[in-house]
């Protein structure tokens, strides 16, 4: 595009609005790193301009000469209302992430490009097409890309007000093959990660900003060998980090110490079920691995490596006596947080495949529907009514984030092993407590948005 520069428009979209509000639900916001990844590969001659749909208005008049958006299955329905904007302005949209590459034929109905599959590799072409006018439906990822050259750039942040935690990626993906996890579905479950000096640079080169940071990993357990020499370097730099991993994480105790003495904080670990039949069902037997849940607890705790425990119900054997269990065991262990879910069934997952195939999916495209809104269940459950199942999910949490309990579970000396999260854990717990219903029936995509979902053209 010869005489001016070529502009390129990232956008994160946010779930939805309801009707008349400007704004989102204004809590927890980090940086989304999906934008700063495609920010880093962009040539150095393109002008990145990058909006935060949860935090600002979109200037949809604004000149650009591409827009690119990452979308999930929650932000669908709002990045295709941001794509049918912009491509009404005559701007073609690019669209990738997760959701996009698990229905690519459904988002290629809103835009004129689909990124099937990661960037790194692909982004470039797609790039030099647009500035040729010579986009391609698909560009699709042959394999898993090497993320050597995948370089943030952070300056898009600047201006914007996030939580102060700046977020890192060690490595994407996921060996498990668990069945609701559309992470195994969109990585194959692999996992590949970042050259180890390319993490400790990006840890360097943010100290300034804050010393708190979040390892966005799937799982950091994925591959032990690089993991562990990972946190022996991590040790040198006096961070404290939380970050993602599955019960395995426990029975080493190599792995726990050298975590220890790099900063861990926390780990957000899957717990699921305490059902062994719904463990097996949702291919997450390896959770019993090691003497079970009390084992992994108790070795956890001697390192004071709090928990963030999740839950998962609406598989065949859950009833209302579940819940009732999943508390006292959860109040029991006191957790420094948790989170109490419903099922939910992705596209791509094998999930999704088996309730479609038995005929308990109660719409089509739940996240497309506009009857469907955050917090319904778009299944029917073997014994449990769909509105059931949501009002129980609700119930568990505000009895779980209770004022009293969590007085109660401050008192569990790993939750105040130092004064840092000692300090934190009641501003944390209380911002949870304040969300358990701040979403509930949140419309997916903006309700009160004037356009017409209409696709440009039919599915392959």
């Amino acid at each position: 595009m010869p005489g001016r520069t070529f502009r390129l428009t990232l956008i994160h979209p946010c779930v939805g609005r309801w009707a008349g509000d400007k704004q989102y639900i204004r809590s927890w916001q980090m940086e989304p790193l999906a934008p700063a990844v495609l920010a880093g590969l962009t040539p150095g001659d393109v002008d990145v301009r990058f909006y935060d749909d949860r935090l600002e208005q979109i200037p949809f008049d604004e000149r650009t000469d591409l827009v690119a958006i990452s979308i999930e299955t929650y932000t669908a329905r709002r990045a295709y209302q941001i794509a049918t904007e912009y491509r009404s302005r005559g701007v073609p949209v690019v669209l990738g992430g997760f959701h996009a590459t698990l229905c690519p034929e459904e988002a290629a109905q809103y835009c004129d490009a689909v990124v099937v599959g990661e960037a790194e590799g692909l982004w470039e072409t797609v790039i030099d097409d647009a500035r040729h006018g010579t986009l391609k439906q698909f560009y699709r990822q042959p394999e898993r890309p090497s993320l050597e050259h995948t370089r943030l750039d952070r300056s898009i942040y600047l201006g914007k007000r996030y939580v102060p935690v700046t977020l890192i990626e060690a490595g994407r993906g996921c060996h498990f093959r668990c069945e609701f996890c559309a992470v195994q579905s969109y990585f194959n479950a692999t996992q590949v990660r970042r050259p180890i000096d390319h993490i400790l640079d990006e840890v360097q080169s943010t100290l300034k900003r804050n010393r708190f940071y979040f390892f966005v990993d799937d799982n950091i357990t994925s591959n032990f060998d690089e993991a562990k020499e990972l946190y022996r370097q991590l040790a040198k730099y006096n961070i404290r980090w939380v970050s993602q991993a599955s019960i395995n994480t426990a029975h080493d105790e190599e792995f726990l110490d050298l975590i220890s003495r790099s900063g861990c904080e926390g780990l957000l670990i899957g717990f699921e079920s305490l059902n062994r039949e719904t463990l097996r069902q949702m291919n997450k037997k390896f959770n019993t691995m090691g003497g079970g849940y009390e084992v992994a607890m108790a070795n956890l705790d001697r390192y004071n490596i709090r928990l963030y425990s999740t839950f998962v119900f609406g598989y065949d054997h859950d009833t209302a006596e579940t819940f009732e269990r999943t508390l006292e065991f959860a109040n029991r262990h006191r957790f420094f947080m948790a989170a109490f879910n419903h099922l939910t069934p992705f596209p791509g997952t094998p999930l999704y495949q088996r309730l479609k195939e038995r005929g308990q999916l109660l719409y089509d495209n739940w996240w497309m529907d506009p009857r469907y809104s955050y917090n319904k269940i778009p299944f029917r459950p073997a014994q449990l009514e769909p509105e059931e199942l949501q009002r129980l999910c609700i119930d568990i949490r505000l009895k779980f984030y209770s004022v009293a309990n969590i007085a109660r579970r401050f008192a569990n000396p790993v939750n105040r092993s130092n004064f840092f999260m000692a300090r934190n854990y009641p501003f944390i717990n209380w911002m949870i407590r304040r969300e358990v219903q701040q979403r509930d029936d949140l419309p997916l995509g903006d309700e009160g948005w004037q356009g017409t979902l209409e696709p440009l053209r039919k599915c392959a």
